[in-house]
């Protein structure tokens, strides 16, 4: 009897405490009230503003979600080149999302469009603008081959609308992603009522545009600081623009200057180049193995199985990719199980892997962000890896704030082969390497430029000669032997005139192309036999130089969870 009394003294005294615990943790989370100091949390009165509703990233226009993971990079089923670049090495890749299809030349025309609008061709500040983004259409000819029907309308004509775009070298696919970012970002916030209702279409000029990073940087100079344009504040439920207010005893009520900022959780990442680890991760689609109950490393291609040829019973013999399939082979027999192209082919001509991603293999090989070496380092780095970082940052002005680009100060860059291009348009932030001030007592990076980490330097160069002090001062001439590939130096400069002086590097002792300016393709393409299907396939080429079989597709990272999953684990 007295042990039962006890037993229920004890469980009364544990139901206080648990509503004791109860009350006080009700107290401590009230609604809208911050868990660090109390305080109300965008509070209307000038508080802290944060989007505490934020469920996740929108899925970005013409993408699909790629799901992260682990996988072994590199792995090839076949190696019958034996050139030693695809060592096979275990990777983690976070997740993102990735274009579903190629770039398209209805895309990319867009990005013409919209270039020869506000940046006009026949104006001398923005003359090479535009015409450094036009694609090389001459990549068609041929000199023993009659390709002129491409040459001439490939790009342009809408029987290809749905093609991949090609002629387009790694620099300009860049640029296009950096556009497609600001555009994407200010439909966003025009459809959010931060900036004025079709601004973009009948306010954009080179004086108005709109920069996503200067947006964030100082909104208040966005559209070149029209604030006709960019709303100063949010009024009502629906978010009208909020404009001076009179009282009914005459007062007037001036808005609270409110703009979008990260914190508000509805500016996009970056459209950008996928990196080759990314890119590989997307094609092998490996989410498939657990539906197909295959063993690892059987999935030969993005499709199940390991062959070129459908095995369903419908499309039995049909081929899944655009590719070469043997000399003077490029599609088949007319009429007869071919794979109904002779060129490219429109985009989604083929089905998708387990991601949802169209072409992953065939039809054109595609740039991804990274710099090529022949070996990819895992012992430096197994974490979403990527050789290409040459870090920057913003320029700040005399007055303290960032400098923007103006008509004034657009920068070109003369390409080895000629053709020049601009390095930034007016409206975005002018950048600068960054210095000591942000490398100094670090361990993750030292420099700007990484590109070579851990390859060029004077450890890893296979021939390096020790240089006297006056050399390593800067006394003396460059010494090849510093150099870890001995690639040519092609030098291209222009004079006050405009007139293009050329030196082309006729050394007979160089030994390979591969430099800091080697970009890497994956994927095969229309001109490709089979072997090049495989997604760990991997080859290089010159930044600034184009091809008819070299396309791209657009990534973005993902922010937030891995997955969208509810549910807590376990």
């Amino acid at each position: 009897m007295k042990i039962r009394r006890i037993m229920t003294l004890q469980m009364l005294a544990a139901l206080a405490l648990t509503i004791s615990f109860a009350s006080c943790s009700k107290k401590g989370s009230s609604k809208g009230g911050s868990q660090a100091t109390g305080w109300k949390i965008n509070d209307k009165k000038g508080g802290f503003q944060y989007n505490d509703k934020f469920k996740k990233q929108e899925t970005p226009p013409g993408m699909v979600a790629v799901e992260g993971g682990t996988f072994t990079m590199g792995k090839v089923e076949d190696d019958v080149m034996h050139d030693w670049n695809n060592t096979p090495n275990q990777q983690h890749v976070q997740s993102f999302y990735m274009d579903e299809t190629e770039v398209t030349n209805m895309m990319y025309a867009e990005y013409l469009f919209w270039l020869k609008k506000v940046f006009p061709p026949d104006d001398e500040n923005y003359k090479n603008i535009y015409t450094g983004a036009l694609p090389d259409t001459l990549v068609w000819r041929n000199r023993l081959g009659y390709n002129e029907t491409m040459t001439n309308n490939y790009l342009r004509h809408p029987a290809y609308g749905q093609y991949p775009v090609v002629g387009v070298n790694w620099i300009q696919a860049t640029e296009f992603s950096k556009w497609r970012t600001d555009r994407v970002n200010e439909a966003i916030l025009e459809r959010e009522q931060y900036l004025k209702k079709d601004a973009k279409i009948n306010d954009v000029d080179a004086q108005n545009t709109f920069n996503t990073e200067a947006y964030l940087a100082s909104p208040s100079t966005a559209f070149g600081g029209n604030e006709e344009i960019v709303f100063r504040g949010k009024k009502g439920a629906k978010g009208k623009n909020a404009k001076p207010q009179t009282t009914k005893d005459g007062k007037t009520i001036e808005p609270k200057n409110v703009f979008a900022q990260r914190s508000s959780g509805i500016i996009l990442p970056e459209y950008r180049l996928p990196t080759e680890a990314e890119w590989e991760y997307a094609a092998t689609a490996l989410n498939g193995i657990r539906e197909y109950n295959i063993y690892r490393g059987k999935k030969k291609y993005p499709w199940k199985g390991q062959y070129t040829r459908s095995g369903k019973r419908q499309l039995r013999g049909d081929q899944l990719a655009n590719f070469k399939q043997g000399k003077g082979d490029y599609g088949g027999i007319a009429g007869w199980s071919d794979d109904g192209a002779d060129i490219t082919n429109k985009v989604k001509s083929y089905p998708p892997n387990d991601f949802g991603l169209y072409d992953m293999a065939g039809n054109v090989a595609e740039w991804v962000a990274d710099v090529y070496r022949p070996m990819v380092d895992d012992e430096a780095n197994d974490f979403n890896y990527y050789r290409g970082n040459v870090y920057m940052k913003n320029k700040i002005g005399e007055d303290g704030k960032v400098e923007l680009v103006t008509s004034e100060n657009i920068k070109y860059d003369t390409l080895s082969n000629g053709k020049i291009a601009a390095r930034n348009f007016p409206g975005q932030i002018a950048q600068v390497p960054v210095d000591e001030n942000e490398t100094y007592l670090r361990y993750n990076f030292s420099t700007s430029d990484n590109r070579n980490y851990r390859d060029g330097d004077k450890q890893s160069t296979r021939y390096f000669k020790f240089a006297s002090s006056e050399e390593e001062e800067g006394g003396g001439k460059e010494n090849d032997a510093k150099r870890m590939y001995d690639s040519p130096k092609h030098q291209i400069s222009v004079d006050s005139l405009g007139v293009m002086n050329r030196q082309y590097d006729k050394s007979s002792k160089r030994t390979t192309l591969v430099n800091d300016d080697s970009r890497v393709y994956k994927g095969g393409s229309w001109r490709d036999r089979a072997y090049w299907l495989d997604p760990a396939s991997r080859r290089y080429y010159p930044q600034d130089m184009a091809t008819d079989y070299i396309g791209f597709r657009c990534a973005m990272s993902k922010v937030g969870p891995k997955d969208n999953k509810k549910k807590p684990r376990g």
